[in-house]
């Protein structure tokens, strides 16, 4: 890997497109190196992952608006929506399968400088591949890439620290992913970048407060704006230039300002692209710091007994943790039994209680109102708050981070029983990793009742064979469920 400094310059300065991250990144998407058989192996895990829960939200409401304003947009050839039959323009694939994909909050994540879920990259991906008719070996290649660029992003650049959201690195990630997928020259990618990062820097309010469906349509966004980024590329059209360092860009007015500089590694040429290997996926639907509470809530409930005995519980855990999904970020929504789903997930207090009653998570039940109002419930949750421990802060921030936490419950008589967790057990360190084994386990669960056996089965076999497919292989990668493609809802389109 290469560090470069990345710093705001004077519009008087001289700063060659070359030295320009953005021209970088493109760089690194360009690179011609092949992608090794591990990456591929996990490359092919994540596009099982990213049908899984995308199958178990086809009939969510949000996820069917998305279809549904994608099925006003038939294209020849065209891209495949997950659900209904037919093919559509690849940037509304691209949105209706990203919207699916996101909104259990149920997929990979990679955590360090900033947030990400760089599975998010691959609805993007493969919708322009069907719609050229690109083969299985270039899916793998772009999807390797949108995962390197977008994971070294987030190694080097903080986001929400300037409260802004974590798809400013994902249209960037997309827009590279799209020039390995169709071999573009670098000038080319370079464009597709800066357009595709002006056009995604959004505020973090879409995670904060009263959380909403946006939540799940933000990714999708920065993959549609991507492509059509690269669309405008492609036909000759610029973009913002330098994007980051410009003297009115980026780091100057929407993260550390003309004095700030960051330092992003990306692998030198030559170099295989292996980010995809540092990512993890979710056992668990819920944000991923919570992965590792939830798991523990699940080994803390036998030894306590009756619950209703605890007078309070403390999680000691990471500044992210605290004040992200804990109560510092000081939302009285996430102490809230009416809240959205889209908040509870991202209230650890509920999370911790619901887990720590159930001794499981699910889904779809633990979200519900009648489980979020339980009467026994709500008042356990509002026994559990977070602190910021500089321990566990620390521990976050080192090579191989630590995302769970110290919990100290104490019982009515005043006794203490105390535990904690470093990883999630499906963490590549945890107790259970997750393997093709627990992926393929993980999308017939996902996938039953919605989508028939025979079709997981023609799904699992067409994926697993991924470098292999030619482009009318690739072009029937889809999720058939036979829903109904009639709309529900009514809009422009």
């Amino acid at each position: 890997m290469i560090d470069h400094t990345v710093r705001t310059y004077r519009s008087a300065e001289a700063l060659p497109r070359t030295e320009q991250l953005a021209w970088k990144l493109a760089a690194v998407a360009t690179d011609p190196v092949p992608v090794t058989a591990e990456v591929t192996e996990m490359v092919i895990n994540r596009v099982i992952d990213n049908a899984a829960v995308a199958a178990a939200a086809l009939s969510r409401r949000p996820v069917r608006t998305a279809r549904e304003q994608a099925l006003a947009h038939p294209a020849t050839p065209g891209a495949a929506v997950f659900g209904v039959p037919g093919r559509y323009g690849p940037e509304w694939a691209a949105w209706a399968n990203g919207v699916a994909v996101r909104e259990l909050d149920y997929h990979d994540t990679f955590l360090a400088a900033e947030y990400s879920h760089p599975g998010d990259n691959i609805p993007a991906i493969l919708a322009v591949a069907q719609h050229t008719g690109r083969s299985g070996t270039d899916v793998v290649r772009g999807i390797a890439t949108g995962y390197e660029l977008q994971i070294d992003l987030v190694r080097g650049i903080c986001l929400h620290e300037h409260k802004i959201d974590h798809i400013a690195h994902l249209g960037p990630s997309v827009a590279g992913g799209l020039g390995a997928l169709l071999g573009l020259d670098t000038e080319t990618v370079y464009q597709a970048i800066g357009a595709a990062l002006h056009t995604t820097t959004t505020t973090r309010q879409s995670r904060k407060g009263e959380i909403s469906s946006w939540k799940a349509y933000a990714p999708a966004f920065a993959g549609k704006t991507a492509i059509e980024a690269m669309d405008r590329a492609m036909r000759g059209e610029g973009a913002p230039s330098p994007i980051y360092e410009g003297e009115d860009g980026v780091i100057a007015w929407l993260l550390g300002g003309p004095e700030a500089s960051y330092t992003v590694g990306l692998p030198a040429p030559g170099e295989p692209k292996a980010a995809i290997l540092d990512s993890y996926t979710k056992q668990h639907s819920a944000e991923y710091q919570s992965q590792a509470l939830i798991d523990l809530a699940r080994r803390l409930g036998p030894r306590i007994g009756e619950l209703g005995k605890i007078d309070r519980v403390v999680i000691h855990t990471s500044h992210h943790t605290h004040y992200v999904i804990g109560s510092g970020a000081g939302d009285p929504q996430k102490y809230d039994p009416e809240a959205s789903r889209e908040t509870l997930d991202h209230s650890i207090p509920y999370i911790f209680a619901v887990a720590l009653q159930d001794g499981s998570w699910h889904h779809e039940h633990s979200y519900t109102r009648e489980r979020a109002t339980r009467p026994d419930t709500v008042r356990l949750w509002q026994k559990i708050s977070t602190v910021e421990d500089p321990e566990w802060t620390r521990r976050y921030h080192e090579p191989e981070p630590a995302f769970g936490g110290r919990v100290e419950i104490t019982l009515a008589d005043g006794s203490t029983l105390t535990d904690e967790i470093a990883v999630a057990d499906a963490h590549p360190s945890g107790a259970r990793p997750f393997a093709r084994q627990q992926y393929t386990a993980k999308f017939r669960a996902l996938a039953e009742g919605v989508v028939t056996e025979q079709d997981q089965e023609r799904f699992l076999d067409t994926v697993t064979r991924l470098p292999e497919l030619d482009a009318a292989e690739l072009g029937e990668l889809a999720l058939p469920a036979a829903l109904d493609p009639a709309s529900t809802t009514r809009g422009i389109f």
